[in-house]
């Protein structure tokens, strides 16, 4: 590794270290997080925007000498990998970014390469993560190998437009914008390319938003009436948030939110909106989860209905579970394959996604729709399943909710993840209780991201 100083104001050797150095770097394999990791003389560099096999030169974002890896982002490409494109996204390219003198904006990571190789480095990672944490010592049989794209009939191949939901900051002078990466610095941003149409047409950065710390923007896929969420900052007045949420332009709702209690506040129109999906209409409140990509509530739905289905966990009169059920998706299609002589569980912790569910349902009687968390719900309930689903958080459902669905004695649990991470630890928790691993897909619903979906069947071991 070569290093030369920056022409950067100089900051306090203990708080930044060699952070604003750039250094020459023979880029190694992709690891989990969206970078790739590069060494020298015993350091671990992880590097984002950069492609295995190249050789780039870098600039050092977190360098402290007491470190035990340093960051950094790529500026220049020495030797580019035949998989790298021209990024599709001014704000998110590192080299035009820095060249311009900030960071790039996060969120799209992977958009100076090729899909084929984005999907290709997802892989390497899900099986690095289902080796290192799940306890495998090769590839499963239980999957293909591969990650599988998604809506490809909407976006033409480009990997674009998919996102229903997209989170802004605002600058300091009250624009539009997004953060960079571990960053507090905040970049305006005149577009949102992964973004739907829908969003994109409401022109936010166009607005003053003075007064306001965040943005979440929803635009439901079946073209339904779009919800804008102002997060206000300390002080701001009830009289600044209606006047900005009258400049919102077309048929759209406004409410106010508290990043904090993700409490609701009707500014104009709805506070919620109307998802569809398998034949269903969901109510979604606020910042209530629903899948991003516009096809993922579809394919998630399909991969998990059809691993129950073929080992016939799934029929008329079965009992099943759909924990961390959020408004009630899977909920809803494992309603109708179990009909009125079955029953299904559903649980969420969130109290206001819980009352969403409850009003999804309210026609479906074989539905018992609980309010809590998943484990005590499990021991306060207990049933012989013949399936869960189990969609948990980012985090993952951890040892002691794997524990409780082992205990719980269902014969099979469909596992659907979007991190390989958690999934392969959670993985390596059920194995040691003596579970198999029958079924794994994973899927791009994150094009251009580092990030991916997996959906597995478990059931106990013959």
């Amino acid at each position: 590794m070569t290093a030369k100083t920056s022409t950067a104001a100089p900051q306090a050797p203990d708080a930044a270290g060699h952070a604003g150095e750039e250094a020459v770097l023979d880029v190694g394999p992709v690891a989990h997080g969206g970078h790739c990791v590069a060494r020298h003389e015993g350091r671990v560099i992880f590097v984002r925007h950069a492609i295995p096999g190249e050789k780039v030169r870098v600039r050092l974002t977190d360098a402290a000498d007491d470190a035990k890896f340093w960051r950094a982002d790529v500026i220049e490409v020495l030797e580019a990998s035949p998989d790298r494109v021209e990024h599709f996204w001014h704000p998110a390219d590192s080299r035009r970014a820095w060249g311009h003198g900030h960071p790039p904006v996060g969120g799209a990571e992977f958009g100076h390469m090729t899909l084929a190789r984005q999907r290709s480095l997802k892989a390497d990672v899900l099986a690095e993560q289902l080796t290192r944490l799940a306890g495998f010592e090769q590839l499963p049989a239980a999957w293909a190998g591969s990650v599988e794209a998604v809506g490809e009939k909407y976006d033409g191949g480009t990997g674009l437009g998919w996102r229903t939901r997209a989170s802004f900051s605002v600058t300091p002078g009250g624009r539009l914008g997004m953060h960079a990466h571990r960053s507090n610095q905040i970049i305006p941003v005149r577009e949102m390319p992964l973004a739907s149409g829908a969003i994109n047409a409401l022109r936010l950065w166009d607005l003053d938003l003075q007064g306001i710390e965040r943005v979440e923007v929803a635009a439901p896929a079946n073209a339904s009436r779009p919800l804008v969420l102002l997060a206000p900052a300390p002080g701001t007045k009830d009289k600044r948030l209606r006047a900005i949420a009258a400049e919102v332009p077309g048929d759209v709702s406004v409410a106010a939110f508290d990043a904090l209690t993700g409490d609701v506040t009707q500014l104009r129109g709805r506070t919620w909106v109307q998802e569809s999906a398998e034949g269903h209409d969901f109510r979604v409140t606020g910042e209530g989860f629903w899948q991003i990509h516009r096809d993922a509530p579809g394919t998630l739905v399909g991969a998990v209905t059809e691993f129950l289905r073929h080992g016939d966990f799934l029929h008329p009169g079965a009992v099943v579970a759909d924990l961390y059920a959020g408004a009630g998706l899977f909920t809803a299609v494992l309603a109708d394959a179990v009909g009125e002589t079955g029953s299904v569980l559903s649980v969420e912790g969130a109290p206001g996604a819980s009352r969403d569910a409850r009003k999804n349902l309210h026609s479906a009687p074989q539905v018992e729709v609980v309010q809590g968390r998943v484990e005590r719900v499990l021991r306060q309930k207990p049933r012989n399943f013949d399936a869960l689903v189990l969609d948990p958080p980012r985090a993952g459902a951890g040892k002691a909710v794997v524990g409780q669905l082992v205990a719980s004695q269902p014969r099979a649990i469909a596992y659907v993840s979007c991190d390989p991470a958690s999934f392969a630890r959670d993985l390596g928790y059920f194995r040691r209780s003596g579970w198999d691993l029958a079924g794994l897909r994973a899927f791009d619903l994150y094009p251009h991201t580092h990030h991916l979906e997996t959906v597995a069947l478990l059931a106990p071991a013959p």
